[in-house]
């Protein structure tokens, strides 16, 4: 057995960082709540190189005492608790006492700092954890931390840090949740020698939304309160019409905290269920305060997620808090009978009617329906004709095995609902003479008699799958045409949504986009693909960002491109749209043309067909 031996103080203290800095967004996270727990009514972050090369946290607060600064990047001491007890009651943002001793284990640190009776401050530097210098100086109150080249002495770890700009986005959007937690106190952040956010401090909550998500999102929240036995909550959150693709709108903050979970995730979105479309999340701005004695925070080294007691409680009525503010009244639009009439002041900004459940809702509900009673086992025959030429690797990329991996969640709802039981020549010219039209169901899908089998062609799906094949054809030919916007949409992109964008800026424009920058968050579109013209570009444009926030940066330029031609089914006929008996003749003969037909681009099948014989075993004409 090798020899047992003690690990030595530099080693222990660089494996103790690995639980705390993460990358330089942690150490940012660290400083700037130290600051706060510092009484700071102002605080300045600039970054330089993503944070990798310098981090600087500037703050007006207490500042400490010259005689405690080298105990201060001690391992475990702290100013914010004496005993195991003062843990159910902690109150202040940071606690364990190990942020300045794990920051100054894998970087170059320098910390000024002032108390406000002290007639000089103090400059102390330390380089992985070794003193190099401690002397007075003269400096304003508050404290400053300099930290500077991280990593440089653990490179593994460095090495799996992202590229700057992507270290960047994340601090500027640690930034903005500590911004949004506390109003009360003036943020500036600089990122490369620009200022990207300055907040006031006022503490109107509303204006740093403001400052933060734009003028449109801030026209479009509904204030809310809710005090019971479990929290008392207060707060906005987004009416139905801003919603994104991700819970990166999600925000609420407990006891001043920044915080991730899970039960409260749960609650706002199922709250929301009703008035949104699947997939897609609300905006809240949402501020608890929990009683210390119902809530554990310690419980991850982040300190960005806890426990709660009375979790089924504390859903509920969160649940109801939220429900019922969606549900009132105020969503309905007030319409004035005479001009003359017209109110001094809307009630809210919001001026859609509450929204009907939406096709995609229905629809999975009657799919669940179909798929509960057949007995079909799924198969996927390869069609035999019409023969055609092979795909291409560019466009077997992006076809249905792809987006079948992709969806598998959705598509394994459908296992029970085969091809099987298609005949393949269902699709090709010489039994399209026999396809006997029956009607429209719920205007929304097709029913088509072919021989002994009835099958129902989704039209949504069927047209989906027919424009992505038309618009990766076009892509392949680089035929993309554009058609100019005027006026120009203007966005508000957030800090990640803008990385998005410029990340895949040459790949989106490649497609006929035209995007220029407006001036602070804002970006104009002054150009979009011409087939993409009559569709709401906003929600679109907004989508498509949504979806690269979820790439993990190794895409190859062409599985991009892919994605932003994906888009192009958005431009499908929907569900309770009336077509004409001549419309889906033509779009079962387009069907005809494609490789492979039988799913959408999202994995959703286009066609599911019964036999005979199933329906009449269904209606008990034959057993068996």
């Amino acid at each position: 057995m090798p020899e047992i031996v003690l690990l030595s103080q530099e080693t222990i203290d660089k494996i103790a960082a690995g639980e705390v800095v993460e990358r330089p967004c942690s150490v940012v996270k660290e400083l700037v709540e130290n600051a706060i727990d510092a009484k700071a009514t102002a605080i300045t972050v600039e970054i330089k190189e993503g944070g990798i090369s310098l981090i600087r946290i500037t703050d007006n607060g207490c500042g400490i005492p010259h005689s405690d600064v080298r105990t201060a990047f001690l391992r475990h001491s702290t100013s914010k608790i004496r005993r195991i007890e003062d843990l159910m009651s902690v109150t202040s943002l940071g606690f364990r006492g190990e942020a300045l001793s794990s920051i100054a284990a894998v970087s170059r640190v320098e910390l000024i700092t002032k108390t406000k009776d002290a007639l000089t401050g103090t400059r102390y530097r330390l380089e992985g954890s070794k003193e190099i210098g401690l002397e007075e100086i003269g400096a304003p109150d508050g404290t400053t931390f300099l930290v500077r080249d991280l990593f440089y002495n653990t490179p593994a770890r460095k090495k799996f840090l992202k590229t700057a700009q992507t270290e960047g986005t994340y601090i500027s959007d640690m930034v903005e949740k500590l911004a949004l937690s506390h109003p009360d106190i003036s943020f500036k952040y600089i990122n490369n020698n620009q200022t990207k956010l300055h907040t006031s401090g006022n503490g109107n909550k509303k204006d740093v939304i403001y400052h933060i998500y734009g003028r449109e999102i801030t026209a479009s929240l509904l204030e809310v309160s809710c005090e019971c036995g479990y929290f008392r909550m207060e707060g906005y959150l987004g009416t139905p019409s801003v919603t994104r693709g991700n819970r990166n709108y999600e925000n609420y903050f407990i006891n001043g905290r920044y915080i991730k979970s899970t039960l409260l995730s749960k609650a706002i979105e199922e709250a929301y269920k009703s008035f949104l479309m699947q997939h897609q999340y609300p905006f809240t701005v949402l501020y608890f305060d929990f009683p210390g004695g119902l809530l554990d925070v310690n419980v991850h080294p982040s300190k960005m997620e806890l426990r709660f007691e009375h979790n089924q409680e504390i859903y509920k009525e969160l649940y109801e808090a939220v429900l019922s503010r969606l549900s009132h009244r105020e969503l309905i639009p007030e319409v004035p009978v005479s001009e003359e009439k017209k109110p001094e002041k809307p009630a809210v900004h919001y001026t859609e009617p509450i929204p009907e459940p939406f096709e995609k809702r229905r629809l999975n509900d009657l799919r669940k329906a179909v798929a509960k009673d057949s007995p079909y086992e799924p198969k996927y025959p390869k069609r035999q004709e019409p023969k055609r030429a092979p795909q291409t690797a560019q466009t077997k990329r992006g076809t249905d095995a792809a987006a079948l991996r992709e969806h598998t969640d959705y598509a394994a709802s459908f296992e029970e609902q085969t091809l099987a039981s298609y005949s393949p020549q269902f699709l090709s010219e010489e039994a399209r003479k026999k396809h006997r039209i029956i009607g429209q169901l719920f205007e929304t899908y097709w029913l088509v008699q072919y021989e002994d089998k009835l099958f129902i062609i989704d039209q949504h799906a069927a047209h989906e799958k027919v424009l992505y094949e038309r618009t990766m054809a076009l892509l392949e030919k680089k035929e993309f045409t554009s058609q100019v916007m005027s006026p120009p949409l203007v966005l508000s992109l957030d800090a990640k949504e803008a990385q998005a964008l410029e990340t895949y800026r040459s790949q989106i424009e490649r497609l006929g986009y035209s995007i220029e920058p407006f001036g602070g968050r804002e970006y104009a579109v002054s150009a979009v693909p011409g087939n993409l013209f009559h569709l709401d570009m906003k929600e679109l444009f907004l989508e498509m960002l949504d979806d690269f926030s979820d790439f993990s940066g190794k895409e190859t330029p062409q599985l991009v491109l892919e994605k932003v031609a994906s888009m192009s089914c958005k431009a499908a006929v929907k569900g309770n749209q009336k077509l004409s008996l001549a419309e889906i003749d033509h779009l079962i003969g387009e069907l005809l043309t494609l490789e492979n037909p039988y799913h959408c681009p999202h994995g959703r099948p286009t066609i599911i067909s019964m036999t005979k014989q199933e329906l009449e075993k269904k209606f008990k004409r034959i057993v068996g």
